[in-house]
């Protein structure tokens, strides 16, 4: 198969819903932010991040680092999808449809 076929190639997707109505609250949410970005998440909506990822073994690496960084409260959800399915997705600004983000350009070194 090929090694960067739309098949093999995923997306995750972190959805979240946190409490922040106290101080620490807001506190723990600010941090899983930050912390899902700095593992190279970007936000896709205000509670919606995504990352882009060369094959399902690397998704899964990711997947369990985002569940090392889980609050204590609040909901959040996982979901892992091919780049083919996240292709598909219809994304609308203003009723005016929006291409999907593209993933980053592989280089590839001999």
């Amino acid at each position: 198969m090929d090694r960067f076929s739309e098949y093999r190639i995923m997306w995750v997707l972190v959805f979240f819903d946190l409490p922040t109505e106290t101080k620490k609250e807001r506190k723990a949410a600010a941090d899983f932010r930050k912390r899902i970005t700095a593992d190279g998440f970007t936000m896709f909506q205000f509670s919606i991040y995504l990352r882009h990822c060369p094959s399902r073994e690397n998704a899964d690496v990711h997947i369990k680092r985002v569940k090392s960084f889980l609050p204590d409260y609040g909901h959040i959800g996982i979901m892992c999808i091919t780049d083919k399915q996240f292709g598909d997705i219809e994304i609308f600004t203003s009723k005016k449809p929006q291409k999907p983000q593209t993933g980053p350009q592989q280089l590839e070194l001999f």
